[in-house]
């Protein structure tokens, strides 16, 4: 069994006024760069930002959760820290919008992060469309603990797909697959995933993107025996574990089924532990 260091959960987080260092237009995403200052020490992969949208006068009163792609210190502005953001809701599209020198309310870092392994092992990522940003920060931290780090990207086709050149260097190979086939593979990212598994290429699994995805992800995953943790997306009104619109129903360690918040008890979560036949339906 893989042994993974799982880190407290929003001990550090904090409301602040963070300033928007850069905006710049990736393919179908914008990757926003915002000044955090000491708290980017404190961000881990798989930890998510909750921001005000909408300005003052909007009607949008609820914070928006998007992952936190990777976090880095420069020298003139200290913490900085990168969101990867698809421009699909009123709340993204306002985000998207905002030029350099804005600034924004943002709690950060919040949420569980994934766990990351003791000893070196063989770890393969896997993301679906945007929902890769925060592997590229997670295959960083891994190399630098000495693991091999493989990852596959999968999309319904490739203007989906988000692979920033210099996040490549971070693992040892990627791998692209699109339905459609117009980059890499034609297929889904978990065509190859049980080859790979048999050739025990994989000691644990990590991914981030679509819930279908996900309990595909599983599924197989659960067969094998392999570790699994997964990112899961859900809504997160409040992002504190206040408001209970992000639950997850997953069995306990008594063997019930509970319904988890995803913005504390995830959104890392063990996958094995996720009810995927659950989600979405209506839990007594």
């Amino acid at each position: 069994m893989v042994g993974l260091n799982m880190s407290p959960i929003n001990r550090h987080a904090r409301q602040i006024e963070a300033v928007v260092l850069s905006n710049k237009r990736v393919g179908q995403y914008h990757q926003i760069m915002i000044s955090v200052h000491d708290l980017a020490q404190h961000a881990r992969p798989g930890n998510f930002v909750a921001i005000a949208v909408g300005g003052d006068s909007s009607a949008l009163i609820l914070r928006r959760a998007f992952a936190i792609s990777r976090v880095s210190h420069r020298a003139d502005y200290g913490g900085t820290m990168e969101l990867i953001v698809a421009p699909h809701g009123a709340g993204s599209r306002w985000l998207c919008s905002q030029m350099d020198g804005a600034s924004l309310d943002v709690v950060v870092p919040l949420g569980t992060a994934f766990g990351i392994p003791t000893t070196p092992v063989r770890a393969l990522l896997i993301g679906g469309g945007y929902g890769s940003a925060p592997l590229f920060g997670l295959a960083e931290v891994l190399k630098g603990r000495g693991c091999r780090v493989d990852m596959i990207l999968g999309a319904s086709t490739s203007g989906k797909i988000y692979a920033p050149q210099e996040g490549k260097r971070s693992v040892t190979s990627l791998n692209i697959y699109t339905e459609d086939g117009s980059a890499g593979a034609t297929g889904k990212v978990t065509d190859p995933l049980r080859e790979m598994i048999a050739d025990g290429s994989v000691d644990v699994i990590y991914s981030c993107g679509p819930m279908g995805m996900l309990a595909a992800i599983s599924k197989i995953a659960v067969e094998a025996n392999v570790v699994h943790q997964c990112a899961v997306e859900e809504s997160m009104a409040c992002g504190i574990g206040v408001c209970m619109t992000c639950i997850i129903p997953m069995r306990t360690d008594s063997g019930e089924v509970g319904m988890m918040r995803s913005c504390i008890e995830g959104p890392v979560m063990d996958g094995e532990k996720v009810q995927w036949n659950l989600v979405g339906k209506p839990h007594a």
